[in-house]
């Protein structure tokens, strides 16, 4: 008999869950976009797989939001990484599951990851099949694909999406055992259709596209295993390899086979592999170190307010500042830290709440008659009751006053770029008043800060800073070669399309597409 389905609710989107079985310890699959919850018990070869999952472990099984029974989700509106994180905790909250190991699958490792990074003290252990931590080629993803690539798999999904012509073409790449047995290709096929509409497909793969999370594998510190089979052409191995590097204590496991779908080909060697692994003494999380954002506020002209208006005034000021702040904080999800004296700190579970939260405080506080700069990191904190230390705090500061030239500045470092904002904030990005991200300043370790938003008006010293970097392109454009065109490797803080078309370029190289591309921001 088929498990019952239900449903979770994460604001307004319900998400579909099973439970399978009653087992002390629980297992939460991580599928990615090509799942299907009524369907999964329906196809033989699946269905097997999963019994065997949960053979010793409570299984929890979950549709994500645009896939199978949960809700589906418009192309235009595809959710940040972030959100589909928080829809594993929903899950899991409803489920009554304080604490689980989690099997990620293709894009579903993503999450997996990231979720592992995030709730440590929730996750006993982390599986990973056909993983890459991007999906990009670069100089050091050899994995990924190119951007040629990426256009021409999305063109498909737009025109043949569903279409058997279309499925057997992509199921030679993706399971290759699928071509030896007609019958298993039906049912693949089957479930391919009722796994995703095509829109919803084509927005959750351009997510995949557009995410990094390079620099967060060394934040997660649950025991991990990462198993792949060695001829892999829709995950290579190469990104198994370069997760299992990064991971603190990972262990790899490659398997024979060219497959990409854990129930068909080898399976029994993928099986005893999970539970030999799930079976063993798994090490207590670090409840005290886990991923997050901080946001940084500090008032400008503090001191000229303070002067102007005398002591009293200003302390009601203030006060009145940390009142609102508070409050959008609370409203976004976060949780404020403490007090800076003009300024405050605040923490998130991802950046994309992050940003949309400093863009509510930027606009709230006017009404003080007072302006604020806000910076934004993403890493790893480390949490001393109500504190939080550690160097993604001093980053988050040194964001912060990467704007101090620029009244109203919303500023995030890259590696919240990799993570993805979403539709929301990615869409004020395409506006000219609110342009393309800008490259404003360095950071330790080669990141660069980027404006999430800009003043609605130019300013002098957003004048300023354009200044400046056309100033820098004609003397990179002196040093280049032949065609004037501009060297990336000498001028790496030029990572993105956008940000380069905004300073005025004229001509971009298919290095800067690829060996400098910033993720999760548009193209144009």
């Amino acid at each position: 008999m088929k498990p019952d389905v239900r449903y979770a609710w994460n604001g307004d989107v319900a998400l579909a869950y099973q439970v399978v079985g009653d087992a002390p310890n629980d297992l939460l699959a991580v599928i990615g976009y090509t799942s299907n919850l009524e369907y999964a018990w329906e196809y033989p070869s699946m269905a097997a797989f999963l019994r065997q999952l949960g053979a010793s472990r409570r299984l929890i099984l979950t549709d994500r939001r645009g896939s199978g029974l949960s809700d589906p989700f418009p192309a235009s509106e595809a959710p940040p990484l972030e959100t589909l994180v928080d829809d594993l905790r929903v899950v899991l909250d409803a489920a009554g599951s304080a604490r689980a190991a989690l099997f990620g699958l293709w894009d579903g490792c993503l999450m997996a990851t990231l979720f592992a990074a995030t709730y440590p003290e929730r996750v006993s252990a982390l599986i990973l099949f056909s993983a890459a931590p991007s999906g990009t080629l670069e100089e050091h993803a050899p994995w990924g694909w190119d951007n040629e690539q990426w256009d021409a798999w999305l063109a498909s999904i737009r025109g043949g999406w569903g279409t058997r012509a279309w499925v057997v073409a992509n199921a030679r790449w993706q399971g290759p055992s699928l071509m030896d047995d007609p019958e298993e290709l039906e049912r693949w096929i089957t479930f391919s259709r009722l796994s995703a509409s095509a829109s919803s497909a084509e927005a959750v793969l351009s997510l995949e596209r557009d995410t990094d999370i390079r620099a967060v594998l060394p934040a997660v510190r649950v025991p991990t295993l990462i198993l792949n089979r060695v001829d892999d052409l829709a995950q290579p191995i190469e990104g198994a390899r370069y997760m299992a590097e990064r991971i603190p204590g990972a262990r790899l496991v490659e398997l024979e086979g060219a497959d990409a779908i854990p129930w068909i080909g080898d399976v029994a060697s993928v099986v005893a592999e999970i539970v030999r692994f799930l079976g063993e003494h798994m090490a207590v999380a670090e409840p005290d170190r886990r991923l997050g954002t901080v946001l940084f506020t500090d008032i400008v002209g503090s001191t000229e307010h303070l002067t102007a208006v005398g002591d009293s005034a200003w302390r009601e000021r203030l006060a009145e500042h940390d009142r609102i702040a508070r409050d959008v904080i609370d409203r976004g999800g976060g949780r404020y830290v403490d007090s800076t004296g003009d300024g405050l700190l605040a923490t998130f579970d991802g950046p994309a709440s992050a940003v949309r939260c400093a863009r509510a405080l930027v606009t709230d506080v006017q009404t003080l008659g007072v302006q604020i700069r806000t910076g934004v990191h993403t890493g790893e904190l480390e949490h001393e009751g109500s504190q939080v230390r550690g160097i993604a705090v001093h980053i988050g500061a040194r964001v912060m006053f990467a704007g101090r030239a620029v009244r109203g500045a919303r500023l995030v470092n890259r590696q919240g770029l990799d993570r993805g904002f979403g539709p929301d904030v990615r869409g004020r990005r395409r506006t000219r008043a609110e342009g393309c991200p800008r490259p404003l300043a360095p950071l330790p370790g080669g990141g660069l800060t980027f404006a999430a938003s800009a003043p609605r008006r130019w300013t002098d010293e957003l004048k300023q800073i354009r200044k400046h970097f056309r100033q820098h392109q004609r003397r990179e454009k002196r040093e280049t070669t032949g065609r004037g065109r501009l060297d990336t490797a000498q001028y790496p803080v030029l990572e993105c399309r956008c940000a380069a078309r905004y300073l005025g370029y004229g001509a971009i190289t298919s290095s800067t597409r690829t060996k400098a591309r910033v993720h999760g921001w548009p193209s144009g």
